[in-house]
């Protein structure tokens, strides 16, 4: 650190030593394997013995808290430390479970985000799936209200006429909400830490991302080893082998509803298949910071994607649903395990999801919040799919520009109208030009378009989906 970079003394307290260091502390830690500096909070303090110094678990300020760790004295910048000031207790709000003024819900505007503000004019690029991107935010974009500029005459443009409510896009981010499986979680300290060194799970050994309420004896262990099949936990290598030798399972306890090449998908019920829901959720909650864990898995069905081979079928990924669902969420959870990431099966499952709502004959949408890699690969399959119906439309007879509306893409691609808006919105097509809404696509975003259709050779045919749609509603029981 540099002379220049360090903040007037009246501001920052200067430790002698790290020992002054409290939980609470902010300082400047060296990332891993970088030279950056960010500023952190110190959440928990490991008191060091004769033969090692103590350690500090860090999470970086607006970083995700998967990158949150462990480090040593030597990554500290002792130099700025601003000390934790004293917590003000604040009357606890309305209907808003014991959240406080001071929580991030008071930056909720109906429920949605504020946007961020922006200087200039922008180009919007079409977004991509890179999963390492921290992009969290997914507030909806105010209607577009810029002329078109004749822009039909330039080369390379494509204008069509589109029918559009501009009071569709208001709603559609919703807050989370405060029933189902997935809500939005208080931080505590417990749930803040990351409790799992690593798992082995088949031939993989994963770090995990975030807390999960496995069993406190197993936490302890430097490793927690799952059966690939019925995803069992145990404590030791020996453990696992011997119950792999009584584990009949080669595959997810349920029924495949769809296979082409190695991939299947297994239909399971979170009633019939209780054990193997919950493993299924303890695993995910390692790699999902936005949800809350339930046991209680009776009112969801879980779609299990798998890669076969000549020893058995190994998950990849899944998503979740509610059996009835009053707002038409089609998946609840979703999650491509980080060993088969930036491969295009987070995509699969979503188009998946979306197959199923077409044989449902309905529009659905994912449950919100949406984490940060969920919401990068949502809007790159939304925008790729509106594109795709929006660039197959052909002139009518009379040689007029095409049009469609935004109920009609909706039926067509079962994406909800309001996800249709907003990523139209997002991708920055909407222009209001002589009275009414067009669409226009220009050359880069169809350029775009091309470039990560080429990208994405993985696509669910729906001919290979042998499933009828259940109607939950008139089951007494789940």
């Amino acid at each position: 650190m540099t002379e220049e970079n360090v903040e007037d003394p009246c501001e920052w307290e200067e430790p002698s030593s790290s020992s002054q260091l409290a939980e609470g502390c902010r300082l400047p830690v060296r990332m891993k394997n970088t030279d950056d500096w960010p500023l952190a909070e110190i959440l928990s303090i490991k008191e060091g013995t004769s033969n090692s110094e103590a350690s500090y678990y860090v999470h970086y300020i607006d970083y995700n808290k998967r990158l949150d760790e462990w480090v040593t004295p030597d990554r500290l910048d002792l130099r700025k430390v601003q000390q934790p000031k004293a917590e003000v207790k604040t009357p606890v709000k309305d209907g808003k479970n014991g959240s406080r003024p001071s929580s991030p819900e008071r930056e909720l505007v109906n429920g949605i985000a504020p946007p961020k503000k922006t200087t200039g004019s922008r180009k919007r690029k079409f977004p991509t799936t890179d999963e390492d991107s921290q992009d969290s935010s997914f507030g909806t974009r105010p209607t577009c209200t810029v002329p078109v500029h004749h822009e039909e005459h330039v080369t390379g443009m494509k204008n069509m006429r589109v029918k559009i409510s501009t009071k569709d896009s208001q709603d559609s981010m919703l807050a989370p909400r405060t029933t189902g499986s997935l809500v939005a979680h208080h931080d505590d300290l417990l749930t803040r830490m990351k409790n799992i060194d690593m798992i082995e799970l088949g031939r993989y050994r994963i770090k995990p991302w975030y807390f999960s309420p496995y069993p406190q004896e197993l936490v302890s262990l430097s490793c927690i080893y799952l059966c690939e099949y019925c995803l069992k936990y145990v404590k030791s290598i020996k453990c696992l082998q011997r119950h792999l030798t009584k584990c009949n399972l080669r595959h997810p306890p349920g029924n495949e509803i769809y296979r082409k090449d190695q991939f299947s998908f297994f239909e399971i019920d979170g009633r019939k298949n209780k054990v193997y829901a919950q493993n299924l959720c303890l695993l995910a909650k390692c790699f999902l910071d936005h949800k809350t864990l339930y046991y209680d898995t009776d009112p969801f069905l879980f779609y299990i994607m798998t890669e076969g081979d000549n020893r058995g079928f190994h998950i990849v990924g899944y998503f979740s649903k509610e059996k009835e669902s009053s707002e038409d969420y089609n998946v609840a959870c979703i999650l491509t395990l980080p060993p088969y990431q930036r491969r295009g099966y987070g995509k699969l499952l979503i188009q998946f999801s979306y197959e199923l709502s077409k044989f449902e004959g309905k529009a659905g949408s994912p449950e919100k919040p949406l984490s940060d890699l969920g919401l990068l690969s949502y809007r790159s399959y939304w925008s790729e799919t509106i594109l795709e119906i929006l660039l197959n439309l052909k002139p009518n007879e009379a040689g007029e520009k095409p049009q469609i509306t935004i109920n009609e893409i909706s039926e067509l691609t079962s994406i909800k109208k309001e996800d249709v808006i907003s990523t139209l919105q997002y991708l920055n097509l909407i222009n209001y030009y002589k009275g009414q809404y067009i669409i226009t696509l220009t050359r880069d975003v169809i350029e775009a378009f091309e470039r990560a259709a080429l990208k994405r050779p993985l696509r669910i045919d729906p001919k290979c989906l042998h499933w009828t749609p259940k109607d939950w509603s008139k089951r007494g029981k789940w």
